[in-house]
């Protein structure tokens, strides 16, 4: 068991707001604790839908649909879903009321058993800890990816067993409510502007990433990358040993890159452990996670030629850089993984021949200057096909840059169409928004499928 829970839910009630999938894992684990959960979200049951059959027929109480300030009086806790702030009106009133308040994540490190691994980062989370829960099943480990990755830490939390590995990807919305929370090993992979909706100012993002160290030790590890230089400022008084990674420095303790070879220098020793070239996955941002999962995976006992082995074979996450299918010769390439600029510019950076890049979605209010900037500069991006909330202000930005090249669609399918109709043979087509899907899907998943829908209709014809 990892910190003994401070909150004895037997009998008690606790108010869970925010019944997506960490909601309703959390609530199923408060039941096996004895507690009566009262499930409450904005929407109504009719629009949440199936998604709560699990708690049919339990002693939970249901409310959804309504204010959950009110229920307050009859909680003795409060729960919340990485979607709602800690500063939304039900968590500054629980705070008031002195009620014991915790977020999903915390509720969940609490209840589990077994080694914690925690991986943030604006970009490269699920490929690193999916890459990551890889390696180590190939070491002969019990290994759960969970958290942010879609399957809730809360459900891990349920399973987990002394011994076993949780490799947890971590996003900055659930970093805000962590106390007690300790990952035995724990990385930010890099910071760039995203969700300053959410956290209004760069330096709160930043300080919300920096978080995920807060209650590590002399015995734990922090993996940090040393090219991004937010990053690099965080290793400034942490108490556990820095591992770096990086792709243009050898002279670091951690994962780097001498003579085309992945090797790590830990304990005063170093190891080789495979050819750059021959990590699967592509891209530079790749390799950068690939020796992140890697200086992790290490740390904790994997041996090299595992790691070396699970780096050659790992053929990457769905929905980031996917290949979905060749139609009239142009390669169809789904990343709607791509929710903010940097991811973007990163997935641009992986085409080798034109391409139609499809953009547009949720404004979370960021600049795209720094996207447009490379989009003009890019010798691959032929044309841009944009759509969604951002639409206007990416055509600004894009116009602003010098790129000239843009269509306009109304809607996701036109799209699509307009990028079958625009690109070349040998060419390709990337969906890589650099925006989330909210104005349109209830998540890039959602997105991602159906542009695969679509593409896979275009074969069929």
């Amino acid at each position: 068991m990892n910190t003994q829970s401070p909150f004895d839910y037997q009998g008690k009630r606790v108010l869970v707001v925010g019944m997506a999938r960490s909601g309703v894992d959390a609530s199923r684990l408060l039941l096996r604790l004895g507690a009566f959960p009262l499930l409450n979200d904005r929407k109504n049951r009719e629009a949440l839908g199936d998604q709560l059959a699990c708690l049919e027929g339990t002693r939970a109480e249901w409310h959804l649909g309504e204010d959950p300030v009110p229920l307050l009086d009859g909680a003795d806790a409060l729960l919340i879903s990485p979607g709602v702030p800690i500063d939304a009106p039900v968590v500054l009133e629980a705070q008031k009321r002195g009620l014991y308040t915790i977020g999903e994540l915390e509720f969940a490190f609490q209840q589990a058993q077994g080694v914690m691994i925690g991986i943030t980062g604006t970009n490269g989370k699920t490929t690193t800890v999916t890459l990551l829960g890889e390696i180590l099943k190939a070491a002969g480990h019990t290994a759960y990816v969970s958290g942010n990755i879609g399957l809730p830490l809360s459900q891990t939390a349920m399973q987990s067993r002394p011994g076993d590995m949780l490799v947890t990807e971590i996003s900055s919305f659930q970093l805000e409510s962590i106390d007690t929370f300790h990952a035995r090993v724990a990385a930010v992979l890099n910071v760039t502007e995203d969700h300053l909706i959410r956290h209004y100012t760069m330096d709160n993002y930043i300080a919300m990433k920096r978080r995920v160290f807060n209650r590590q030790t002399a015995d734990d590890v922090a993996v940090l990358n040393a090219d991004d230089p937010i990053c690099a400022r965080m290793a400034e008084g942490l108490p556990a040993r820095v591992a770096w990674f990086s792709r243009r420095r050898v002279d670091l303790p951690g994962a780097f890159v001498r003579d085309g070879e992945i090797v790590i220098r830990w304990d005063g020793k170093e190891t080789a452990i495979c050819p750059a070239k021959d990590v699967y996955i592509p891209g530079p941002h790749n390799l950068e996670n690939a020796m992140a999962a890697a200086m992790t995976a290490f740390a904790l006992g994997v041996p090299a030629g595992v790691i070396a082995q699970t780096l050659r074979t790992f053929r990457g996450v769905e929905h980031r850089i996917e290949y979905v299918a060749t139609v009239d010769g142009v390669r169809y390439i789904n990343d709607s993984k791509g929710t903010n600029a940097d991811s973007t510019i990163k997935a641009i950076d992986t085409m080798t021949a034109p391409t139609v890049l499809i953009l547009g979605g949720y404004d979370k209010h960021v600049s795209f200057a720094e996207l447009a900037r490379h989009i003009a500069e890019s010798p691959q991006i032929d044309r841009l096909v944009l759509l969604g909330a951002t639409a206007d202000q990416l055509e600004k930005e894009l116009r602003a840059a010098g790129v000239a090249r843009i269509l306009r669609a109304a809607s996701f399918e036109e799209a699509v169409s307009l990028s079958r109709q625009s690109a070349q043979a040998g060419g390709c087509v990337l969906l890589s928004p650099a925006c989330a899907s909210f104005d349109m899907f209830t998540c890039f998943e959602e997105r991602g499928e159906r542009f695969k829908e679509l593409v896979r209709k275009m074969v069929r014809a």
